[in-house]
Order: C-alpha cells, then structure tokens, then sequence
C-alpha cells in the first residue's frame, strides 16, 4: 500500500516539469555574447551541449586485425 502511493505520488510529481520553454527570471538578461560572436545565443542554444562536452560516437568497426608483436622487455619478475 505504501509503495502504491510513493509510486502515485512520483508519477504526479513527474507530470509537474517544466511545461514552458526557459526564459531568464524577470529583471534579468542572458549572458553577454561570447567574445568574437556576432549575437547574443539563446536560451536554447546556450542549453545545448558541446562536442567537446558529449563527443559523437566512432562506429567503426574493426576491419583488419594484426598479431601483436613480441615485446623482449616483458620479463618476469626476479626472485
């Protein structure tokens, strides 16, 4: 029964996210444009990721695979 009403009140409370696009509070203003650029970014933009900060992925695949050449520093260890 508990469990039943943590899981309603979670599904509720999901439902109050942000239903509006984001907008700076009232009085204030985005920050300045970034030096050099030709126009202040907007919300939306300055929201999004950079390459840097999430990097697309590399599918490639292996095509071609090579044997590992000996390496004659690879000893045990003394005793």
């Amino acid at each position: 029964m508990r469990t039943a009403i943590l899981l309603g009140a979670a599904l509720v409370l999901s439902g109050c996210g942000a239903s509006k696009g984001l907008a700076p509070p009232k009085g204030e203003a985005l920050p300045p444009a970034p030096y050099g650029a030709t126009a202040r970014p907007t919300a939306t933009e300055l929201l999004k990721p950079s390459n840097q900060a999430r990097p697309e992925r590399s599918d490639e695949l292996l095509k071609s695979s090579e044997d590992r050449r000996s390496d004659e520093f690879d000893l045990p260890p003394p005793n």
